[in-house]
């Protein structure tokens, strides 16, 4: 079997989500976007998909890389795409070789009508999910107040959620430690002790700003903290972990794949390690990187609500304890599924599990007739 074609289709649909100036999400007014389908094509008719991709990357740089090549070698590609990177980074991101790889795992999946976990060696077929908040914002019913984080809070746990993580404001809106503090306090009074409590706050807090934020969030009994500094500064993780009970987890964007992930346990930056297939370039990386926690005794968190990362975490041994399902917001329906696929990855059940699909590949259930009537 060989790939005969790699091609990247764009989809028109309508949405309500906005980003502002510094890249965060945020409800907004309902506009037009794009959403792009990365499809791999084999000359045994076998195809492979994944959502999301770089058009013009994808067919200008990878589609002659991968025209030829037997799709079942995907150890192979990616290394091949990986080391093209030295040269090409600015183009041939880990976004792009994320939906490479994670389109071939689709296309072996469907192949063999497996779904993936069950290729990469099933553990589990449900995952308890936490409620992962968007950032925090000044819209009026929002996530403008650390009383309206409470507040979202009490409807998550009422919905089935047995944890929740605070994205706390980031600029353009005012970053402050108290005030994360005091948006974390209120959460904690809202719930009760039960509710497994976690914080992904403003991501360039100083050594001492980090430092205060974790011992105030000890008292509260928080069960980590991700990324509250620059996490090309190792070191200054390593003298946060040391000084905390309160759990570390990372690193998330730092560049390096599971290189790095390495280099992190190994100097006790971190207590839980962190990773998603967006952030290493693949469900292959993410496997190596949860096979060397595993080595480690050391527990991995999934990193993003998409399918790839929910197959890995039930093909864990030492598996991570949550799916990250959001990001979400009092004005999203996080439960509706996007147009273009007719049911959704992660449905979750009223006791805060989400159950994986055994269709075969990603598990996806995509509405065809939905992108063949909105191709752009």
């Amino acid at each position: 079997m060989k790939i005969v074609d790699v091609k990247v289709d764009t989809i028109h649909y309508r949405s309500n989500k906005t980003r502002d100036s510094e890249g965060h999400g945020h409800p907004g007014p309902e506009h037009d976007a794009t959403q792009t389908l990365l499809t791999i094509v084999t000359d045994e008719g076998a195809e492979g998909y994944f959502f999301g991709g770089n058009k013009q990357i994808i067919e200008s740089m990878v589609k002659p890389l991968l025209i030829g090549q037997d799709p079942f070698y995907h150890e192979k590609i990616w290394h091949m795409l990986k080391e093209r990177q030295r040269l090409a980074l600015d183009r041939l991101s880990d976004k792009v070789l994320c939906a490479v790889d994670c389109a071939l795992w689709d296309l072996k999946g469907r192949y063999l009508n497996q779904p993936i976990y069950k290729l990469l060696g099933a553990t589990r077929t449900k995952v308890p999910a936490y409620a992962s908040t968007m950032c925090g914002d000044d819209l009026e019913g929002g996530l403008n107040t650390p009383e309206a984080y409470a507040e979202f809070a009490l409807q998550c746990k009422a919905r089935g959620y047995t944890a929740f993580k605070l994205h706390t404001w980031q600029p353009p809106y005012s970053a402050d430690p108290k005030r994360d503090v005091a948006a974390c306090a209120a959460v904690r009074e809202a719930v009760g002790p039960d509710m497994a409590l976690m914080i992904d706050p403003f991501h360039y807090y100083t050594r001492h700003q980090a430092l205060y934020l974790g011992r105030e969030l000890e008292k509260l009994d928080f069960y980590w903290m991700e990324e509250p500094m620059d996490e090309h500064s190792m070191s200054s993780y390593i003298w946060l972990a040391d000084q905390l009970d309160l759990a570390i987890v990372g690193p998330e964007t730092a560049e390096g794949k599971m290189f790095t992930r390495a280099e992190w346990i190994m100097h006790h930056a971190c207590d839980m390690s962190r990773v998603g297939v967006g952030d290493v370039g693949g469900l292959t990386p993410m496997m190596k990187v949860v096979h060397l926690a595993e080595s480690f005794n050391m527990q991995v968190e999934s990193h993003g609500s998409g399918i790839a990362n929910l197959q890995a975490l039930c093909a864990m041994a030492i598996p991570g304890q949550y799916h990250e399902r959001g990001l979400l917001h009092p004005f999203i329906d996080y439960d509706v599924p996007p147009p273009w696929l007719n049911t959704l990855e992660d449905p979750m059940d009223d006791e805060g599990f989400v159950h994986i699909s055994d269709l075969p590949g990603m598990g996806q259930d995509i509405n065809w007739d939905y992108i063949k009537a909105n191709l752009v």
